[in-house]
């Protein structure tokens, strides 16, 4: 039996800061089966404490693994930032190849000259809840103020699999590559890209996973795990139930038990509880019965 879901936020459960009532029921039921759910996110903390307080997650897994909170105590379970020199280091390599880079901290962002891309998106959608800037310099930004750095981003219209090989090759770090092409379009700021999460190395949505499963002593096959992007691949593929929400990339749909027919949108969150949780309790309680 599943005794711990996990799940990605945007594309997945959440679709511009909004969940669907049906979405909302199915996170009660997890509840009411004492499942633990597991937020399992790209973003920071500090950018989706509403969203963890309308969902109320038993722990939450933000910045893609670099922090895991148990959410009803609050305690910081894992906390991994990039130093200094890796965030420099990086900003080099996007630099020279003329890309847009913004940093998050434990409760900001910082941009270079412009919010672009997901940086233009995150102050449509949290401007009001984060504090949000711009320098003429990230690099001396950084130097100067020497900020705890959960994350850098380098954002682009082109194909950064060389950039991802490129920096990962010089610097001791993790670049996760999101794209926002096609179907898949940023519609909050109606522009197609993708974007490098730099992290300290081996720092992913599974590797994460992996340290819960051992701080919980709950085994990956007794997990389910839903998602719709390239960062949620590992994580689908190496739990007992792997779910690819309709409208995921191909390459997830491609490691998934199950792609459900719903959309974020529509309630595909809620109709992999029903199948795999509501379906299986009760095929499981009338086999005891019987």
């Amino acid at each position: 039996m599943i005794k711990l879901l996990a799940s990605d936020l945007d594309g997945t459960i959440v679709y511009n800061n909004k969940i669907t009532e049906v979405d909302l029921k199915a996170v009660q039921k997890l509840k009411e089966e004492d499942i633990k759910f597991v937020i399992c996110t790209g973003k920071t903390y500090a950018m989706t404490k509403d969203i963890c307080n309308e969902l109320m997650p038993s722990y939450g897994i933000f910045g893609n693994g670099t922090q895991i909170i148990d959410m009803y105590t609050g305690k910081e379970i894992i906390k991994n930032s990039i130093t200094i020199h890796q965030a420099i280091q990086s900003l080099k390599i996007a630099e020279k190849h003329k890309l847009h880079m913004h940093i998050y901290t434990d409760d900001s962002i910082v941009a270079q000259e412009n919010l672009s891309y997901m940086a233009h998106r995150n102050y449509i959608l949290y401007k009001n809840k984060l504090q949000i800037e711009t320098v003429n310099s990230l690099e001396k930004y950084i130097k100067e103020k020497r900020p705890n750095i959960l994350k850098l981003v380098i954002s682009g219209e082109q194909d950064l699999i060389e950039i991802k090989e490129e920096i990962e090759a010089k610097e001791n770090v993790t670049a996760i590559q999101i794209k926002k092409y096609g179907e898949y379009k940023d519609d909050v700021i109606d522009k197609e890209y993708e974007y490098l999460d730099i992290v300290p190395k081996d720092t992913t949505k599974y590797q994460a996973i992996k340290q819960l499963s051992t701080y919980l002593n709950i085994p990956l096959k007794d997990m389910m795990a839903i998602g719709d992007n390239i960062n949620d691949i590992e994580m689908i593929r190496h739990v007992g139930i792997g779910i690819a929400i309709a409208g995921s990339f191909g390459e997830v749909k491609e490691v998934a038990t199950y792609i459900t027919k719903n959309t974020v949108k529509t309630g595909g969150f809620a109709e992999a509880v029903d199948k795999f949780i509501d379906e299986k309790r009760r095929e499981y309680v009338y086999s005891r019965r019987v």
